[in-house]
């Protein structure tokens, strides 16, 4: 449903109209099509850059715009891929009293005892199996899985087809490159991707890797700073 005229309609907005809020605005639409109606709420894009009335048929507000739009109620996705940003932008709309709303695509598998903080955007194909602990804001992209006792801070990244095995913590701002796979850590014991570490694109990591760092490679290795 494209959006229309401000009215009482429940207000929905993905913030930020880039690639990574057009790729998931679908899901959006869907997923709130489902719980609405087809006209039930009304959707958006909050983007303060871009100068442009609409993308792809979405209204674009500027966020002080959409907080003076007439609403029943108002909540945001933030569909940022730098972590800070999405960080600062969630305690904006918090402060301002907009609500988060979680954006789970409709075909995603959420298993059993499986826990997913606010702010998070779950899309197609993600798999989520049993016992997993997630923190706010996660960003979970197309095909990637988590499965069992695993916890995932807040404010984590994973790009397409990321593959978290079984007992790994994986802590706050990590961002985790395409294809990557984390090996399964042991109850206990678990396999620590680090507070800001970095993994890049189709790596696989045996052994945790510390905070702020960036590795790459199979097996994975930290990359010589210049």
């Amino acid at each position: 449903m494209n959006s229309s005229g401000a009215d009482s309609r429940p207000l929905f907005a993905v913030y930020g109209a880039s690639g990574c809020g057009r790729g998931v605005m679908p899901v959006a639409r869907q997923m709130l099509s489902n719980r609405y109606g087809a006209t039930g709420y009304d959707l958006v894009f909050i983007d303060d850059r871009i100068r442009e009335d609409r993308i792809n048929g979405w209204r674009v507000l500027d966020y002080k715009t959409f907080l003076s739009t007439e609403a029943a109620s108002r909540a945001v996705c933030v569909a940022i891929a730098n972590s800070r940003v999405r960080e600062r932008l969630s305690e904006k709309c918090a402060s301002d009293g907009v609500e988060p709303f979680n954006l789970i695509a409709p075909n995603s598998v959420i298993l059993d005892e499986v826990r997913v903080g606010e702010g998070a955007v779950i899309a197609p194909f993600v798999t989520l199996t049993s016992n997993i602990r997630i923190g706010r804001g996660f960003h979970a992209n197309i095909y990637s899985y988590v499965e069992h006792d695993c916890i995932i801070g807040d404010f984590v990244t994973f790009g397409p087809s990321v593959c978290c095995n079984g007992n790994v913590v994986v802590e706050d701002h990590a961002y985790l490159g395409s294809g990557c796979i984390l090996r399964q850590g042991s109850p206990g014991a678990p396999l620590v991707i680090g507070r800001g570490a970095v993994v890049g694109m189709g790596a696989v990591v045996t052994k945790s890797v510390p905070p702020e760092t960036t590795v790459a490679g199979n097996p994975a290795r930290p990359l010589a700073k210049s």
